[in-house]
């Protein structure tokens, strides 16, 4: 059974949080929490392979045009990115609808005469109430007569509206649309370039460079910082030479840019950055900079990140799933073992740990694990062992409460639900001082009485010497018959245990005193008792069986001190109490008593002093 709870508890555990896992609020809070390791690592050095130019607010204040730009202007801007010695141009704006036919030969003519310029397309899908319908927009025929390469610019959101993917390509009717990064690692104006590309089921392999796949199309995004990481030229600046004349302030900018190398060996990106053109989006660094990124740059972040290989992955879930389960049974055993206060501790330390350790997972190896997962299990796992810790220690109270309640002082009994391990199976030696009291001539006084009243009056009398022992702090060992067993020092250690074994017997004889005069007035017969004592080493413990639960106390000490009792029938005393030597040495400074004879007792080789309780020096609280 408590196997069962051991495992079953944390199993149960682990199956109720995976479903959470599930859900579409606890991906969106690992989301968010993901999103921490990118502010936390901050923008990081691009290696300006990559740079940008953008249609932008500035773009439409210097060119005086209205969207679309005539596309001799975009034939333009490719004849100067090409003049500057441009790697690649790859744009991040459509050209899937015809203008006019003189505009689109200017453009289709310009495009053809390179072989290095990739265009862009785009999937569309559209859902209505019985059907899905899936287009692919291609640039115009104009244009792919010329031998252009196009590619998708398809971008998808989380749940959450954040993008944290990169779609690597589109799908229709089993044909594959890569997307404008995968062209542009690809170089799609070589011969063999699809034959390079290997698309399987974890990863897309293009050449030398393996991207790991998060779904079945698409890789995590390492971003490199927020927007504008990388370099930006405006537009109409790149329009901007000796042959182009810009409305409003002409400065023939493209000549210092291309004098300064602006694009040289560069992959060159245009995208439209006006958050009116709706191609601007949620990142992981939004909540720092309330700033959105446009899709241009999304795309750029992709392309850096193949060049420099710089992928994230996911950890395997199998492998993940089993630390995770090992870690529920080991943090369960744990914290059902140990003190709450002790688990607390551990567990914010474990918390602290596990989200050090994702962190430097992502940063430092571009792994990626769940980062609430584990310090959630940690948390859930303190609680139900706090649980467990409760119940056990409830019912370990109860057990206590019922088997020493009516033996010892309430205090002890409270010390003893305070550490339980006393109580453990098997014996420990201890120092202990025993005391037996046992009714004189008993027997007799059983033949010369009814039942009633012998019954009556040694419940009587037992009730009152067992308030007396727990009054002070004996242990009431056992009834043997008329005869009282009690045990001082165990289970629960007890500084000057001879002393209050001495004061108990002491009060023992002035209650019996009481009963004896109350007796009388009632026309009843009394009983008289004698008291021994003795101290030393003996074991004790729960020394009963499996079945049932027996705390006593064996060994020469117990017997002895039985022996030392019946010694009152031989010797005439005041009070009809006799101590052992050995309990008069630990006392003698704080009761009154006087030397008897050295006796000898059944079970001892040798003699030994027995000495006469009279009274007590000092009261010890």
């Amino acid at each position: 059974m408590k196997l069962l709870r051991i495992l079953g508890i944390p199993l149960l555990i682990v199956i109720a949080l995976q479903m959470l896992f599930l859900t579409d609020f606890w991906e969106n809070l690992e989301y968010k929490a993901k999103d921490l390791y990118f502010l936390v690592r901050g923008a990081r050095p691009v290696s300006d392979e990559v740079v940008i130019v953008e249609v932008g607010d500035n773009t439409f204040n210097s060119l005086n045009e209205r969207w679309p730009f005539p596309r001799e202007y975009h034939a333009k801007l490719i004849e100067n990115l090409e003049r500057a010695g441009a790697r690649q141009v790859i744009f991040d704006v459509e050209f899937t609808e015809l203008s006019n036919s003189i505009s689109d030969s200017i453009l289709a003519e310009t495009v053809g005469k390179y072989k290095n310029i990739i265009l862009a397309g785009k999937l569309i899908k559209e859902v209505h109430a019985d059907y899905e319908r899936v287009q692919i927009l291609k640039p115009i025929p104009a244009l792919l007569e010329k031998g252009a390469k196009w590619g998708t610019v398809n971008i998808s959101a989380d749940g959450d509206g954040f993008v944290r993917r990169y779609e690597l390509f589109q799908s229709r009717q089993n044909e594959s649309h890569y997307s404008i990064g995968v062209l542009s690692a690809a170089d799609p104006y070589r011969s063999s370039w699809e034959t390079d590309i290997n698309n399987s089921r974890h990863y897309l392999g293009i050449r030398e460079n393996f991207i790991p796949k998060v779904t079945s199309r698409s890789a995590i995004l390492n971003y490199y910082g927020p927007p504008r990481t990388f370099r930006v030229y405006d537009y109409a600046d790149v329009l901007d030479d000796e042959d182009f004349e810009l409305p409003n302030l002409d400065l023939d900018m493209f000549n210092d840019l291309m004098a300064n190398g602006a694009f040289k060996d560069k992959i060159v990106l245009i995208g439209l950055t006006s958050v009116e053109f709706h191609d601007t989006h949620s990142t992981p660094f939004f909540s720092q900079t309330k700033q959105l990124m446009p899709g241009v740059e999304i795309h750029a972040n992709f392309i850096e990140m193949v060049y420099n290989q710089d992928y994230l992955t996911d950890m395997p879930y199998l492998l993940f799933l089993l630390i995770f389960l090992i870690l529920a049974l080991a943090l369960y055993g744990l914290f059902s073992s140990i003190k709450p206060t002790l688990s607390i501790f551990i567990s914010l330390l474990l918390i602290l740990g596990s989200l050090a350790g994702g962190y430097y997972l992502f940063s430092q190896k571009s792994i990626l694990i769940p980062p609430l997962q584990i310090p959630v299990l940690i948390l859930i796992l303190y609680f139900a062992g706090l649980i467990v810790h409760y119940i056990i220690t409830a019912k370990e109270r109860k057990f206590i409460k019922q088997a020493f309640g009516q033996y010892i002082a309430p205090e002890l009994v409270e010390e003893l639900i305070r550490d339980p391990k006393k109580l453990e199976y098997g014996g420990q030696q201890k120092e202990i001082t025993v005391l037996f009291s046992d009714v004189v001539s008993f027997t007799p006084y059983t033949e010369s009485h009814s039942t009633r009243e012998t019954v009556e009056l040694l419940r009587e009398h037992l009730t009152a010497m067992v308030e007396v022992i727990s009054r002070n702090k004996g242990f009431l060992d056992k009834f043997v018959g008329d005869e009282i067993v009690a045990i001082f020092g165990a289970p629960v250690e007890l500084d000057n245990h001879a002393y209050w074994a001495c004061k108990a017997a002491f009060e023992m004889r002035q209650k019996l005193t009481e009963l004896q005069a109350k007796w009388k007035r009632e026309n009843r017969d009394p009983v008289e008792v004698g008291i021994g004592l003795n101290s030393g080493s003996a074991v004790v413990g729960n020394l009963g069986s499996e079945q049932i639960f027996d705390y006593t106390g064996i060994g020469d000490t117990i017997n002895a001190g039985a022996r030392i009792e019946g010694l009152t029938r031989n010797f005439k005393t005041k009070n009809n109490i006799i101590i052992s030597e050995a309990t008069y040495e630990l006392v003698k400074d704080k009761i009154i008593a006087t030397y008897i004879d050295d006796a000898k007792v059944k079970g001892k080789e040798q003699t030994i002093k027995i000495y006469e309780l009279i009274g007590l020096k000092e009261t010890i609280e």
